[in-house]
């Protein structure tokens, strides 16, 4: 078991709205994953294992969450790196585009030989 710090107790007021004048003073604890592991070896009734064997499957799933957000964190900054690149080559592409509008128009040439207008 380890004992919360005041700032995750400051975020689990906030997720579970648990009241923020009433109650305990001090910090709770909560178990970690090892501390699941060794209720188990303590613990013998059937309810108790059970409870332990879903405890433990949370923990798997949440590691698991952790470790997805972090890959998608690493390829969502990857995709802000390709938008900026792109965006300084669109700027360019718009500059040049800019610079062509910018051009005088050239006057229709007169046309050669004879023609009936």
């Amino acid at each position: 078991m380890s004992q919360l710090t005041n700032e995750e107790v400051k975020n689990l007021k906030s997720q579970i709205v648990i009241s923020s004048w009433g109650g305990v003073r001090h910090t709770p604890y909560a178990f970690t994953e090892q501390g699941v592991a060794m209720l188990s070896s303590v613990l013998r009734s059937k309810l108790a294992i059970q409870v332990n064997i879903a405890i433990m499957r949370a923990f798997v799933k949440l590691r698991r969450l952790i470790s997805s957000h972090k890959e998608f964190a690493a390829k969502l900054k990857e995709l802000e790196l390709k938008v900026q690149i792109h965006d300084k080559d669109i700027i360019l592409i718009f500059q040049a585009l800019n610079k062509l509008m910018a051009l005088p128009l050239e006057e229709p040439k007169k046309r050669i030989g004879f023609h009936t207008d």
